[in-house]
Parts: structure tokens; C-alpha cells; sequence
């Protein structure tokens, strides 16, 4: 059950990142636009926090071996 939930999940992730008219005060597809808008902030900076939290859990993991 787990891995279905899971699996919709990753697969339904995309339908987030849909075109979303009538926000924000900077052109819409521009960097400055993903990286001030608050919409696009908080997913940038979570996606930042999970590809860090990854990297040193991979790194713990794999240094212990040595």
C-alpha cells in the first residue's frame, strides 16, 4: 500500500508545477520570477534542503565503509 501511495505521489508530482496565471509582480518565465515569487520560493528552497539532506545521508552512509 505504501509503495502505491508513494508511486501516485512521484507521479502526480508534475500537476503541481502547472502554468498558474495571475500571481506575482516579475515576468513569468524568468529565474528572478521562481526565485522572489513566494509560490515558486518555498518549493526551491525545499528542494534545496532535500538534495542537501540526501547528500549527507549518503555521504554518513557510504564513509562508515571505508
Amino acid at each position: 500500500m505504501k509503495k502505491t501511495f508513494w508511486t501516485m505521489a512521484v507521479l502526480s508530482a508534475p500537476l503541481a508545477s502547472m502554468a498558474h496565471p495571475g500571481h506575482g509582480e516579475t515576468e513569468g518565465f524568468t529565474i528572478t520570477h521562481y526565485f522572489t515569487e513566494p509560490v515558486h520560493a518555498v518549493v526551491t528552497i525545499l528542494a534545496v534542503v532535500g538534495v542537501l539532506v540526501l547528500v549527507t545521508a549518503l555521504r554518513r552512509r557510504f564513509s562508515g565503509n571505508k
